[in-house]
């Protein structure tokens, strides 16, 4: 079942958010976790399992001129012992039908380059890649 989480559900959060980022430590998943609750623009959905958060994902509504109001989704993730069950594609399937309601013309993401699994889901659920995502950290 598809639900709305809370900054009140960072703790039930944080196994799923450990699994896209293994070497970041807990304490900063959970301050960078509450601060996504802070934007106005941002929202966080998960799916339950017998009242079990199995999956999660972050998503920001936006408006970009190549594309127009489009969701980004961020930060998908299914437990591991849930993968390959159909979680992820009722997920996907559901924030593609709230877009479709409310008027976004696309939805957009970017998975890590090593992610393979995560590009075969993409593509069998209609995604395409149209660019590359860069990055420069400013701290390193």
């Amino acid at each position: 079942m598809l639900i709305e989480l809370q900054s009140s559900d960072i703790p039930r959060m944080i196994p799923l958010a450990g699994i896209l980022n293994p070497r970041t430590e807990v304490i900063v998943l959970k301050a960078r976790l509450a601060e996504l609750f802070t934007y106005a623009n941002y929202q966080c959905f998960g799916w339950e399992e017998e009242d079990k958060l199995v999956a999660m994902c972050g998503a920001w509504t936006l408006t970009k001129l190549y594309s127009g109001k489009q969701l980004e989704i961020d930060n998908f993730a299914v437990s591991e012992e849930y993968q390959s069950k159909g979680i992820g594609a009722k997920l996907l399937s559901e924030f593609e039908q709230r877009c479709r309601e409310q008027g976004f013309e696309s939805i957009e993401l970017n998975a890590y380059v090593k992610n393979d699994a995560g590009h075969r889901f993409y593509f069998r659920n209609g995604y395409s890649i149209v660019g590359y995502h860069f990055i420069k950290k400013l701290n390193a």
